[in-house]
């Protein structure tokens, strides 16, 4: 009976020893790898959007109107006519800045007709995806992703409701969005 359960315990420890190793292995694997899969190399960086540079005060342009603020999280909007994005009308989009320096650019659009006008002027003007035998390129969910040095762009179209958004961040400002969440939520 003793021996049972030592043997019992040894297996525990060995599966704990497995277990650990898997672990250890995912974030090896998460260090090493440079960029987010699936993710682009982004050709011809921005810097910015249209003609703001990141950093740029948000508050000073007369081109934009205020919709939102918050302690630290200003938003905005183009005060001229429609929204526009990749030659396509728009649902919207604001100007996001964080202690009053541009950091991001929310779009968001309606229709597949529109998504595919979007990913087209995405890839050609930012890199083309790399499409993995297998990969789902027509899903529920489709997310692509193109890196440069300064900026990153999210695309995210969800089929089922016909819907795209789209994330232009400064790679630099726009993860001051998350450390302020965590303040926010102590």
């Amino acid at each position: 009976m003793m021996r049972e359960g030592m043997r019992r315990g040894f297996l525990r420890r060995g599966e704990n020893k497995r277990l650990s190793l898997v672990v250890v292995g995912w974030v090896i694997a998460w260090i090493t790898v440079p960029e987010p899969l699936g993710a682009v190399s982004m050709l011809n960086d921005p810097g910015g959007f249209h003609d703001i540079r990141w950093g740029s005060p948000l508050s000073a342009r007369d081109d934009l109107e205020l919709l939102r603020a918050a302690s630290h999280i200003t938003e905005y909007r183009s005060k001229t006519g429609k929204p526009t994005f990749a030659g396509a009308e728009m649902t919207s989009i604001s100007f996001v800045a964080f202690d009053d320096q541009f950091a991001r650019v929310t779009i968001r659009y309606e229709g597949e007709a529109v998504h595919k006008q979007v990913l087209n002027f995405l890839e050609s003007h930012y890199g083309t995806l790399q499409r993995i035998p297998g990969q789902m390129t027509r899903g529920l969910n489709q997310q692509y992703t193109w890196r440069g040095p300064d900026t990153e762009i999210s695309l995210t179209y969800q089929a089922g409701t016909q819907r795209g958004f789209i994330f232009i961040d400064s790679r630099t400002l726009a993860p001051r969005f998350n450390d302020d969440l965590t303040d926010s939520a102590e």
